[in-house]
């Protein structure tokens, strides 16, 4: 699981615990400028292939955390439990995708939302 808190005009990524280890990173720090969108999307994450291990941990079931490389993209994942993941989708970043899990979904989801429409237009 990570903890995110958005701070001046970034969205830190806290991966908490045992995460570390299984995914080989212990934060992320994306510009908020970055973000392309976010959703709450438990299907996302609850097939069983989630691309070629780069980096990370991947056990059915159980965790995928660590880098991928799925679809043609980049992808960070941190999940456990799938009801709780939601997608953050980057352009210009070393990731194209982050499909992690949250305490509250929806919540977070508005957050980051609220954030990015708060941000100056540049």
């Amino acid at each position: 699981m990570v903890e995110i808190f958005i701070a001046s005009d970034h969205l830190h990524l806290e991966v908490k615990g045992w995460d570390k280890l299984w995914a080989f990173r212990g934060h992320l720090d994306i510009p908020l400028a970055h973000i392309r969108g976010v959703r709450h999307d438990p299907e996302a994450a609850s097939s069983w292939w989630h691309g070629l291990k780069i980096a990370g941990t991947n056990l059915p079931g159980l965790i995928t955390a660590g880098s991928f490389y799925q679809h043609g993209q980049r992808v960070f994942w941190d999940v456990h439990d799938p009801a709780n993941s939601i997608v953050i989708e980057l352009h210009d970043d070393r990731f194209d995708e982050l499909v992690v899990e949250v305490n509250d979904p929806p919540a977070m989801v508005d957050e980051i939302r609220n954030s990015i429409r708060s941000q100056p237009r540049t």
